[in-house]
């Protein structure tokens, strides 16, 4: 019997630096992510690999190539590869998408570091895939200011930071998320991605993100579930998703895994968002493993095999669950059960 071998399982990295820090807990080192990651098993099953954020304290993007060689060995020591990367666009380090033209230079100048990182771990052979993934650097309500003017300045951004991906062979993934202006709700997303017209950026769903989307958070014009909406109303949730993932779907490059409990969530610096939850939260929403397909297969439930890796992305829990190796198992689990049911097998 074959087992599916695809997409690769990847773990994330920047859970141990989103929303920790100065007000909330101390970052969790990235040698300790590394070994919970690796030492995570299921039936013989383990984690394929990591996607991994480019910011303090676990990287400095500013790494020589010994530094990222450095990394790449560390990797494959524990045999596993690395995905996609978070560019570090945001201020002091980078800017506003929709900023000063300062603001948007240093934007577009972290994305050119990024995507060198990135190129460096692919010719280091441990990063076969994955995207660079970005976002607006900006809240929404700075945005809703001036709306049209402002989609064309990250329109504009986005424009200058594809054509410098393209330069290292890199696409550029537009995160979903609630908290990001011109990107917090399916239909700002969709306008701002139409505005930048490249061929070398597209969108991150994230499972726990795109589900505020279904209500309007930040963005009520646009929100597709009732106002009276009951979470135990499986049909109209299943027909909201329907409906999420059909106009995202074409434009998905990048996915994550992930669960919520419809509310918003907010620690340390990071503003609030869709809240992240274990895999195994009875609070949780979605059924991970049946939802995830609403990404994964097309309207006529084909599989689209739009990516090789997926990811679980889970921030802005506490260090106490994040650092139990219980808690990474139940991810691992989490994730064989989504590719039991929409992978696909490829002979090594």
């Amino acid at each position: 019997m074959q087992v599916n071998n695809y997409p690769r399982l990847h773990n994330a990295t920047w859970p141990g630096v989103v929303g920790k820090g100065p007000g909330s807990e101390p970052c969790i080192s990235l040698d300790t992510l590394l070994t919970l990651t690796a030492a995570a098993e299921v039936d013989g099953i383990k984690f394929d690999g990591i996607d991994i954020g480019l910011f303090e304290p676990h990287f400095d993007i500013d790494s020589t190539d010994d530094g990222i060689k450095k990394l790449a060995d560390r990797v494959s020591a524990l045999h596993l590869n690395i995905g996609s990367i978070v560019a570090p666009i945001w201020p002091p380090a980078g800017g506003s998408a929709m900023g000063s033209k300062e603001a948007r230079a240093q934007f577009v100048s972290q994305v050119k570091k990024s995507c060198r990182f990135a190129l460096k771990l692919r010719e280091l052979g441990v990063r076969p895939d994955g995207v660079v993934r970005i976002d607006s650097a900006t809240d929404p309500a700075t945005w809703a200011a001036d709306q049209a003017n402002n989609t064309k300045l990250i329109a504009s951004t986005f424009r200058e930071a594809c054509d410098v991906a393209a330069d290292y062979g890199e696409k550029l993934a537009a995160e979903g998320e609630i908290c990001w202006g011109g990107m917090h709700s399916w239909k700002t997303m969709i306008d701002t991605l139409e505005a930048v017209d490249r061929k070398n950026i597209g969108f991150q769903a994230d499972m726990a993100h795109t589900l505020l989307y279904l209500l309007g958070y930040n963005r009520p014009e646009d929100r597709i579930l009732p106002l009276d909406f009951d979470w135990s109303d499986s049909k109209a949730l299943s027909e909201g998703l329907k409906f999420l993932t059909a106009a995202l779907r074409p434009w998905t490059i990048d996915f994550h895994v992930a669960q919520n409990d419809g509310t918003v969530h907010g620690t340390g610096s990071h503003d609030k968002t869709g809240r992240h939850c274990l895999a195994t939260d009875p609070k949780g929403k979605l059924d991970i493993a049946r939802d995830a397909g609403y990404w994964l297969r097309d309207e006529d439930g084909k599989l689209t095999k739009a990516f090789r890796h997926i990811c679980w992305d889970g921030c802005m829990f506490p260090n106490e669950v994040m650092e139990k190796q219980k808690t990474w198992n139940d991810i691992l689990s989490a994730m064989i059960k989504v590719r039991n049911l929409h992978g696909w097998y490829e002979a090594e």
